[in-house]
Formats: C-alpha cells, structure tokens, sequence
C-alpha cells in the first residue's frame, strides 16, 4: 500500500453486450482506482471497443467458464491494488462512493459490503417481492452465522486484495463440467456465497450505505423465484459445510492467523 491512507483500487467490471452502459461506469471513476479490470463474457456487441475507447489503459480479460461468478474471479486473479471493487457494468451503482467503502477498509474493516438498507441507501430499481425474498434470506443468514447484515443479495462490495483466499472460489484454470453445468461458485450464488464464507472465515465485516439506481439500457438477467432458491440453496449448503469444519476443529481461518502472531 502506499501509505495508510491510500490504498491503490482496482475496480473488476464484469460485462456481457454492455457497450451502451459501460461509458457511464467508467465516467463515474475516481482519482482513487489505478485499475480497471474489465471481464468479458463473451459479448458480441463493442463492450471491449467502448471499454478502451474511454479507458485505453483498462486491462480487458476475456472469463474461462461461464457465470458471473467465474468473471468476478478472473478479475480478482488480474487486479493489482491492493483494494478490489467489484462494480456491476449495468449503471445500477455508483463507482463515485467507492471512497466510502475505502474508508471503512482503512479503519479496520478487512471486507466493506454494501447496503441499500442502512441508513442513507436505498433503491429505486429493486420490487417489493424481491425486497421482502431479500429480507428473510438475509435474516437466515443473520440467525445461522451470527451476522449483522442488512442486505445479502447485492452486488457492490470492496475489499482488500488479501482477503480473497479466504473466499475458496473455483480457480479459473479449471476446466467447465464435461455436463455443460457450473462449477459450484461460479454463479450468481457468488455473492452470497462470499459473504457467508467471509462471515464464517471471521473476517470483520463493515456495511457501507448506498444507492442502487435502475439498469440504464438493457434487460437484467435477474429472476426473482429462480434466484431465490438458488441463494436459499447456497445459505444451506455453505452452512453445512461450516458446520462439518467446526465439527472437525476446523477454527476460522482469521482466528488462526490471530493466535499464529
């Protein structure tokens, strides 16, 4: 880091026929980010043209399986600050509030997770049926790992570059299932699975309020029953596997790095 205040930001933007959306991302970055990583999924419209053509320095990374999941990763893999920012390419969050997540990292927080549901945030995109899904899943969540979390299912997260290890998201070099499905990680349970691992690693966990703003153009890929149940899914199986850890001894990861020094 360069010093104690100024951590370096790379910024991963994961992006699939974004073109239209990603000149608004891109212009709403700070001084703050020395990086962007922008993780192609393989888009058939100018996504890559567009990203260089406002950003020649960005470094353009095509993902090696399929899913969200797996482009977040790729991009962790190619960031070089020391502070990760994971944006989503549709315009629904500011890049301008990255210092605030930076903020919290530099007084302690080892992962800053955001929040439309503390005070100051709040969405002008998300339904009533997926605010009252999102509530009780992130009421489970609270209930099985003893957190303190407003809001599980949402996208804008910043945290220190080290700290990915502790999230055991699938290599990117692995190769795809021969059956055409997902490796386990590799997507949209991403972000719930990050944020249940992290809370089970013993990483200390910082909320940041903000804004989720409507997808400027396009159509999201989000389906409220389907997705659902694929992080009603994600919170019972990632707790079995922190049961059968602690069962075994198993302490968090964290906590064995505290008692080492």
């Amino acid at each position: 880091m360069s010093d104690n205040t100024s951590p370096t930001v790379s910024v991963v933007i994961a992006a699939l026929n974004e073109a239209r959306n990603i000149p608004h991302v891109l212009g709403k970055l700070g001084p703050e980010v020395t990086q962007v990583v922008l993780v192609d999924g393989g888009s058939s419209d100018d996504t890559i043209k567009v990203t260089l053509e406002h950003r020649p320095d960005a470094t353009v990374i095509q993902q090696t399986r399929t899913g969200k999941g797996n482009a977040l990763v790729c991009g962790f893999a190619a960031c070089t600050g020391d502070v990760i920012a994971m944006i989503d390419a549709d315009g629904s969050a500011d890049p301008g509030e990255i210092p605030n997540f930076v903020k919290v990292l530099t007084a302690g927080a080892d992962y800053a997770k955001g929040t439309r549901f503390a005070l100051g945030g709040h969405s002008t995109d998300i339904t009533h049926l997926r605010n009252l899904g999102n509530k009780g899943l992130t009421g489970l969540v609270n209930v099985l790992y003893g957190t303190r979390y407003t809001d599980l299912c949402h996208g804008y997260n910043v945290f220190w570059r080290r700290i990915v290890p502790l999230m055991d998201l699938p290599d990117p070099d692995l190769p795809a299932p021969a059956d055409g499905g997902k490796l386990w990680g590799d997507g949209f349970e991403v972000e719930t699975l990050i944020n249940v691992r992290l809370a089970a690693a013993g990483a200390r966990v910082a909320e940041v309020a903000n804004v989720e703003y409507p997808r400027l153009h396009g159509e999201s890929n989000l389906n409220t029953f389907r997705d659902g149940a694929r992080v009603l899914r994600t919170i019972a199986i990632e707790f079995m596997r922190h049961r059968r850890k602690r069962a075994g001894g198993v302490r968090p990861a964290l906590a064995e790095r505290a008692a080492e020094r």
